[in-house]
């Protein structure tokens, strides 16, 4: 098949989305087929894995938060090593690679050693989650406003983020990596003023068979993740977009009436 945008040496950085593969992007597919080589994250899923070719050669550069098991510099170098040798290259990356994803390193050691490189992206998980849980982001008159953090700090470093502007009532607040930080952004979040009732969302595992999905009050949050595994991923949303009856109960009235 012909490779006109994948020539032989070359990068692509592709979304694999929140781990269903009919949530891969018709291109992301067709990449991933393409590729000699593929690098990929822990937070891909097995299904999507089973979609790279037998013959392509394929490298776990897996990194959760708090364990990684290669450093940003040698997966940088691990990624421009492969193309210097002529291969096409595709470094895999859960969700969207331009959110929270270290695209920005790998992108600019690229281009130091003159490997070319593009970005296929992919679904990120504040939108997987909003849709497993038939709700929205954003609400028209309610939430003008997407905030999207990630609680994953430097080991031993304080969560240090502007806790006054993303306790805004008027926004929807997207936290990524915010299993163990759950009772500081709790606790955050309310001493810079917001409700103690506004609703908020923990979705574990998005889009995979065994997704949950756990709603309730941002006073009950640090409650809430208590039983969310250590290794499972999961997302925190908050907000009064994530409550809106309008959205929600036709979902939860679709699920009672399932056999």
């Amino acid at each position: 098949m012909p490779h006109d945008d994948f020539p032989a040496g070359s990068v692509w950085l592709v979304g694999a989305g929140p781990g269903d593969p009919d949530l891969l992007t018709r291109k992301a597919l067709r990449l991933i087929g393409a590729a000699d080589i593929v690098f990929y994250d822990a937070l891909v899923g097995r299904g999507i894995l089973d979609l790279i070719p037998t013959t392509t050669e394929r490298v776990s550069v897996g990194k959760r938060s708090g364990r990684h098991s290669r450093d940003q510099a040698t997966i940088d170098a691990l990624i421009v090593a492969a193309a210097a040798t002529g291969r096409r290259v595709v470094r895999l990356k859960g969700g969207d690679p331009a959110v929270f994803g270290r695209t920005a390193e790998e992108v600019a050691a690229c281009h130091a050693t003159g490997i070319p490189v593009r970005i296929c992206p992919g679904i990120t998980a504040a939108s997987a989650a909003v849709a497993a849980a038939g709700t929205s982001l954003t609400l028209r008159g309610v939430a003008r406003r997407l905030t999207l953090v990630t609680a994953h700090a430097q080991a031993g470093a304080p969560l240090d983020l502007d806790w006054q502007a993303l306790a805004d009532p008027d926004a929807t607040l997207g936290i990524y990596m915010g299993r163990t930080a759950a009772a500081t952004v709790m606790q955050q979040l309310l001493a810079a003023g917001r409700d103690p009732d506004t609703p908020v969302l923990v979705v574990v595992n998005a889009s995979l068979p065994d997704e949950r999905i756990i709603r309730g009050r941002l006073s009950s949050l640090a409650f809430l993740v208590e039983t969310v595994g250590a290794s499972d991923p999961a997302i925190l949303i908050v907000g009064a977009a994530v409550g809106s009856a309008a959205i929600a109960t036709p979902v939860r009235l679709l699920q009672v009436a399932r056999p």
